[in-house]
């Protein structure tokens, strides 16, 4: 009907016999506006006179009820569909292979937000995912194989260290043997809001202490344009390098 309606002048006594024909029928305001193109108020107008029967009313207020209820989840699960799309499209936008420098610079990047800033060429994290691309760009970029590095745990009393191990070892090859000893965090009463199941693993490098210095090199090349900016800056407020170091009592 809407249709037929669209491409003339609305003739509203015959919207209006539409209208109470529906309602009698049980439909509601807005289920009789998908159907009929007038204001609410006119609606209102129109049907303020026209009852509902006792089931249309038990029916209309069933439905506003799960709508209500379903609103909240409408609104995650649409939302989640948007997250899905933009994940798929930025996926999309990473061409396979990555290049060697690419490689080699996304790995540098990640040592340097990641990485142990001591002698030794070390990371630690939880994520085998992390882990594990670490553990294949030491080799790829460096030739270094998985049975050549070393691996420290970091876990919890009631956990399996043996296992822990072994998890490591099939993800990564790092040989058990490899694995020094394992720091066990002491008891603790405070919430962990993750669960750690797989413990902390660091992995370490032995004498890598050139490997530190040649990335720091490359991701210190990527950033040269930036220096003298960052140079300006921290010369105009250098006196926040002036604040006394707190004293331990």
């Amino acid at each position: 009907m809407c249709g037929m309606i669209g491409g003339m002048k609305k003739n509203y006594a015959l919207l209006k016999r539409e209208a109470i024909k529906l309602r009698k029928e049980g439909l509601s305001y807005n289920e009789i506006r998908k159907q009929i193109p007038v204001a609410k108020s006119s609606l209102s107008l129109w049907l303020k006179s026209i009852p509902l029967s006792e089931a249309d009313r038990k029916r209309l207020y069933n439905k506003q009820i799960q709508i209500l209820l379903r609103g909240p989840y409408s609104q995650k699960e649409r939302r989640e569909k948007e997250v899905k799309a933009i994940i798929e499209k930025a996926e999309k936008e990473i061409k396979l292979p990555l290049s060697f420098d690419t490689y080699r610079l996304l790995g540098a990047f990640l040592y340097w937000a990641e990485g142990s800033k001591g002698k030794m060429f070390n990371m630690a994290n939880s994520d085998p995912y992390l882990i594990l691309f670490f553990v294949r760009w030491i080799e790829k970029i460096f030739g270094i194989k998985a049975k050549n590095l070393k691996a420290r745990l970091n876990i919890y009393p009631q956990q399996n260290e043996l296992k822990i191990k072994k998890f490591w070892f099939d993800l990564t090859g790092i040989p058990i043997k490899n694995f020094g000893k394992s720091f066990v965090k002491p008891l603790s009463s405070g919430f962990k809001k993750n669960n750690l199941y797989y413990g902390t693993i660091r992995i370490e490098v032995p004498k890598s202490v050139d490997m530190r210095y040649r990335v720091y090199a490359w991701t210190r090349a990527v950033l040269k344009d930036i220096g003298p900016n960052i140079k300006l800056v921290e010369k105009r407020w250098q006196s926040l390098k002036e604040t006394p170091r707190p004293v331990n009592l």
